[in-house]
Order: C-alpha cells, then sequence, then structure tokens
C-alpha cells in the first residue's frame, strides 16, 4: 500500500510513498479493495442470470452504474437501499431486475442505531395526554425512531441512520419536535445522551 506523491507522465515516472500511508488508510483501501472484488462477483452473477458473460454485464449495466455511483460495490449498496434508482438511470428493466435481486440477497445496508434517555414532564390534570402528543409528534417524521417507556418520567428515543453523523443530527431533530411540544403545553423535557443509572 502505497501513496502517490507526484505523477511525471512525460517521463513516466510515479513517485510512490510507503511511510505516508498509515494503518488506518492501509485498512481502509484494502477494505475498498475487498469490496470492488466482492461486487464484481456479484456483477458476474447478475450476468450468468441474464445468461452473459461479466464483460457484457460491464457493457449493459456495470459501467453506467459505476459512472452514477463511484464504485460497484457502492452502485449494489445504493440499489439495495432504493431499487427505483436503476428505473431512473435508463437501465433495462430484466437487467434492473437482475441487480436488484443480487443486491438484495448479497448487501447489508450500513446502519448505526444511537438512543438516548428523554425525561418529559407536564403538570396539570391532563399532562399525560400532552406527553403522549410530545411523543407521538416526534415520530411522525421521516426519521427511523422508536420510543420506549423506562418508567415515569423517562423515555428510551432510539434512531437508525445510515451513518452516525446522520443518526446524530436525527436523534438531535426528534428530541428537539417532542420538546418544543411538551413545552408548548407548560411542560419540561431533559434529555441525557446515556442514561444515567
Amino acid at each position: 500500500m502505497c501513496k502517490v506523491l507526484a505523477v511525471d507522465s512525460e517521463r513516466g515516472h510515479i513517485d510512490l510513498s510507503l511511510k505516508q500511508v498509515n494503518e488506518h488508510q492501509k485498512r481502509e483501501k484494502i477494505q475498498e479493495w475487498k469490496n470492488e472484488k466482492k461486487a464484481e462477483k456479484l456483477l458476474e452473477i447478475v450476468g450468468t442470470k441474464m445468461g452473459k458473460t461479466l464483460d457484457e454485464a460491464y457493457d449493459a449495466v456495470g459501467d453506467k452504474i459505476v459512472d452514477e455511483y463511484g464504485t460497484l460495490y457502492n452502485a449494489f449498496e445504493q440499489v439495495n437501499a432504493n431499487p427505483e434508482s436503476l428505473k431512473e438511470l435508463g437501465v433495462d428493466k430484466k437487467w434492473a431486475a437482475a441487480v436488484t435481486e443480487v443486491a438484495s440477497e448479497n448487501i447489508q445496508i450500513p446502519s448505526v442505531t444511537i438512543d438516548g434517555m428523554l425525561e418529559l414532564r407536564c403538570p396539570g390534570s391532563d399532562g399525560i395526554d400532552h406527553i403522549k402528543k410530545a411523543l407521538k409528534a416526534g415520530l411522525d417524521s421521516e426519521i427511523e425512531a422508536t420510543v420506549h417507556y423506562l418508567g415515569a418520567p423517562r423515555y428510551k428515543v432510539t434512531v437508525t441512520a445510515g451513518d452516525y453523523k446522520t443518526a446524530e443530527q436525527e436523534l438531535k431533530e426528534t428530541v428537539k419536535t417532542m420538546t418544543q411540544s411538551i413545552e408548548k403545553h407548560g411542560g419540561s423535557a431533559i434529555f441525557k445522551r446515556k442514561e444515567e443509572k
């Protein structure tokens, strides 16, 4: 594993460095290479389903999805997450069906799940109704969130997303919506990222 320092196309030389590649970068590149090898095998399976060779599969669909998604593995991940994306690219229906089937059988969509503890209080005889409405308000968005009752006044709020940064943002939005809802009715909310015992 080397880092490219400079390319001299006139002389046909490439300056490389072994020392400037750290362990994390090395592992990341090796994983990318393994993913691409796996994706090429998957494209070969797609070709076999269609009665075609790997080269013919690249001509029919592979090159087009690599151009769109950057890498073959990323393309299979995206197709698994959103099968309609191939239709939008203008891929032949039979090829699109084969790619979608192979992607759903062989690619696991990465996800991150995070949670925190939310304390909701609302005085008054109708306080529990306002708490229910606040929790429901936070769950009404397109964010993949769940709420588990831990015992009054505590609720565990869990969010699942494609990456950690998105999950953090979505958790923050969900809690903000719940907090605003309860505060409108004279209640209060306290959110803790980790439940304290």
